[in-house]
C-alpha cells in the first residue's frame, strides 16, 4: 500500500513538533507547570500542552475521517498539574493516539467535508478533509512554539 505523501509529510512534522513538546516540558519542576507567564491573561505548561493535545487529535480525526474524541474545549484551558511525570505521561498518550491516526494509508478525499466539534464564534462545523489536517499541523506548531518559549521565560524570570 502506497502512503499518502500527505499523511507522511503531516506524521513527520507532527512526530517532530512533539518529540520538541517532550523536549520543552522534560525537566521541568512542578512549580512551573501551572506558572502564566504574563498572569492570568496567559498560558500555563499545563494549559498548553492539555489544549494542544486534545485540539492535535481532533483536528487529525476530523482529517483522517475518525470518530471525533470526546472534547471540552473550555475545560483545556483551566487544566492545571502538579506531577511533571503525570504531564509527560500524559503527553506521550496522546502522541500515540496522534500518530496512530496518521499511519500510513491511501485513499483520503481530502475534499470531503467532515464534522469538527463546536467551535467558538461562526466557524463552520464542516470543514475540508484537507483544511483539517493542515489546521492540525499548524496548530500543533503555533502552540509547541509557545511551550518552548515559556519554557524560556520561566528558566529566565529572576534574570537581571
Amino acid at each position: 500500500m502506497a502512503t499518502d505523501p500527505f499523511i507522511a509529510a503531516a506524521r513527520y512534522i507532527v512526530d517532530e513538533s512533539l518529540a520538541d513538546m517532550r523536549k520543552s516540558l522534560d525537566g521541568l519542576p512542578a512549580e512551573a507547570l501551572n506558572w502564566r507567564p504574563a498572569g492570568d491573561e496567559s498560558n500555563s505548561v499545563a494549559v498548553l500542552t492539555t489544549h494542544v493535545m486534545h485540539s492535535t487529535r481532533s483536528w487529525l480525526s476530523v482529517a483522517v475521517g475518525a470518530p471525533l474524541p470526546d472534547r471540552d474545549r473550555a475545560s483545556e484551558f483551566r487544566a492545571s498539574a502538579n506531577d511533571p511525570g503525570a504531564l509527560l505521561s500524559f503527553l506521550d498518550d496522546m502522541s500515540a493516539d496522534c500518530l496512530e491516526l496518521l499511519a500510513p494509508r491511501e485513499g483520503i478525499d481530502w475534499a470531503a467535508l467532515r464534522k469538527t466539534h463546536t467551535r467558538p464564534g461562526d466557524a463552520p462545523e464542516d470543514v475540508p478533509a484537507a483544511f483539517a489536517l493542515v489546521h492540525a499541523v499548524e496548530h500543533l506548531r503555533e502552540h509547541m512554539a509557545h511551550l518552548s518559549l515559556t519554557r524560556q521565560l520561566w528558566e529566565n524570570r529572576n534574570a537581571k
